[in-house]
Formats: structure tokens, C-alpha cells, sequence
């Protein structure tokens, strides 16, 4: 098996290679941070122009681990999208390709920061949902028990740095999943104030692996 299985505050998770997380006991996925329409919005606001094709890639890989896992639930965690022109642009392929993932499935699309209010591309929107033991919310708080996106994070080892989740007994940070996102290194006082001890990083890429934020 190529993901990593730990149990946070008695709810069994699954780090994916991708940077998704999966619930066994709940049938559910979820991944944060999409920014869908990142590159169009970049070139919308300054005119700088990236290959249009980060939204392809990232709902290719969210069909794949939709595919392999057979969800009853979906959870985007926030920043689904770049920004509101971003939802409201897609185009009509990308609008049916996202309609036929939801289809069969309960979809739930959490309010993050960039995130415009509810949109016609079905789900249901909301500030946070619970799964089991688990509050789901964009932005980490105090609270224990919590699963939260936001800050993407990246763990540096043997001189690279790749996107990874960060977790202790209390709470979970997951990495962003859209292909055109940046990172915050696990060393960063923003994260590392979070976390009550050392978290534990699990790097995504090929294989999920996990090792000491020191």
C-alpha cells in the first residue's frame, strides 16, 4: 500500500499520495485547497500568461482517487477555487466533467478565503461539516479534533521539498491538491505555533511517508 494510516483523535485516516485524505469508516474524501482557475485568474489580474491547464490536471487527479476509493462523501476543504470570476469561468467541459464526479455522491464545498459564496455547481457550501470525531474547517483555530487546509504545506528532506500533511494528536493541516499552488515549509512559525509538540509530516508524491517535523 502506498498510503499512510494513523488515527486521529479515534478516527481512523488514510494520507494519500496525492495529498488527499480518505475515511475508511465513512466512505468519505477530502481534499483542500484546489484554486481552481489559478492560472486564469493570474493572467486575468497581471497579464501573466501559464499553460491553461492546471484545471485538467487537478480534477484528473481528484477522478483518479475518486476512481480508486469509490467515495460516498466529498469534502473540499476551502480554496476550491482562486476566486470568484475563477467558479463563475469554468468552462462548460470542466463544469460537466466536475457534474459527473458529484454525481451518485454527497458534496460538500467548505468556505476558504478565496472562496466565493454559494454557486451553481451543485453541493452543498458550508463553513464546516463534521466527519466522526472530526471538525472540518478551512482555516486551523485552537480547537482540537480538526482537520483544516489553508497554509499548504511542505516538508523539506534530502534537499527537496515536497507537499505534506502535518498532523499531531490534536489536529491535521493537509496539503493543497490544485497543481498551480505554492507551499509554506513545516518550520514556519505560522505552522509550528499551531501544533502543541512536533507534529508529524507525511510527504505526498509516489508513496505517502511519514516522518518527524524535528
Amino acid at each position: 500500500m502506498n498510503n499512510f494510516d494513523f488515527t486521529l483523535c479515534g478516527t481512523r485516516c488514510s494520507a494519500l499520495p496525492s495529498g488527499a485524505l480518505w475515511l475508511p469508516d465513512y466512505a468519505t474524501l477530502c481534499v483542500s485547497d484546489l484554486h481552481l482557475g489559478k492560472s486564469e485568474r493570474i493572467a486575468r489580474r497581471s497579464g501573466v500568461m501559464l499553460p491553461p491547464y492546471e484545471v485538467q490536471e487537478t480534477l484528473g487527479k481528484l477522478a483518479r482517487d475518486i476512481d480508486s476509493a469509490a467515495p460516498a462523501c466529498i469534502i473540499c476543504l476551502g480554496d476550491s477555487f482562486d476566486d470568484l470570476d475563477a467558479a463563475t469561468g469554468l468552462n462548460d467541459a470542466m463544469r460537466l466533467w466536475l457534474a459527473r464526479l458529484q454525481a451518485g455522491r454527497k458534496w460538500v464545498w467548505i468556505e476558504g478565503n478565496h472562496d466565493p459564496g454559494p454557486i451553481d455547481l451543485g453541493g452543498t457550501h458550508l463553513s464546516e461539516t463534521v466527519v466522526g470525531t472530526l471538525s472540518f474547517r478551512h482555516i486551523a483555530t485552537t480547537a482540537s479534533a480538526e482537520v483544516s487546509g489553508h497554509y499548504h504545506p511542505k516538508h523539506r528532506i534530502a534537499g527537496r521539498s515536497r507537499p505534506a500533511f502535518l498532523y499531531d494528536q490534536e489536529r491535521l493541516i493537509l496539503p493543497a491538491y490544485g497543481a498551480y499552488t505554492g507551499g509554506l515549509s513545516s518550520q514556519a512559525p505560522d505552522l509550528r505555533k499551531l501544533f502543541r509538540t512536533s507534529p508529524m509530516a507525511v510527504l505526498t508524491g509516489r508513496k505517502a511517508i511519514p516522518v518527524p517535523v524535528a
